[in-house]
């Protein structure tokens, strides 16, 4: 192994490290960009499916920046509830079924809650279900092979 392997960042000179902190920077906003552009399109895909009007591409945007935000803050929430609630569960199946329902439900208030203070766009009670249900079941299903991976 060579000596540059083994620096710690405190050992670098100022443009080594200006140079790791705008790699860093921008692999962080990539995997941002990545992160909005699946719920952009994902939800552009399925408005377009269930006749969900807007008024502009605008609008889209501000809505899915709004639900990422209102959601992880929701997210931390749903998480607690369901770690207390299934702590003392053993069958998978119930385990399931109750992270569905809080998850379906941490999203659902979620679209309300953005559907409510955003006039451009009208979600109706059933395009809220059919989206939080869709949402709620792609997020346990990603969540659950990282799950898988963790137990091997």
């Amino acid at each position: 192994m060579s000596e540059n392997e083994n620096d710690s960042f405190r050992d670098k000179n100022v443009k080594d490290k200006i140079l790791i902190i705008i790699g860093i920077t921008l692999l962080i906003i990539l995997v941002a960009g990545f992160i909005f552009g699946l719920y952009f399109f994902g939800l552009a895909g399925v408005f377009k499916l269930l006749g969900v009007q807007y008024e502009s591409i605008w609008t889209l945007v501000v809505f899915v920046i709004s639900l990422l935000i209102v959601s992880s803050i929701f997210e931390l929430f749903s998480k607690l509830i369901f770690i207390l609630s299934v702590r003392n569960i053993t069958g998978k199946t119930t385990v399931l079924i109750i992270r569905i329902i809080i998850e379906f439900t941490s999203n659902w208030l979620v679209l309300f809650t953005i559907d409510e203070f955003m006039r451009s766009i009208t979600l109706s009670l059933k395009t809220e279900i059919i989206i939080a249900l869709l949402i709620a079941v792609i997020e346990i299903i990603f969540d659950d092979d990282k799950d898988e991976e963790e137990d091997e």
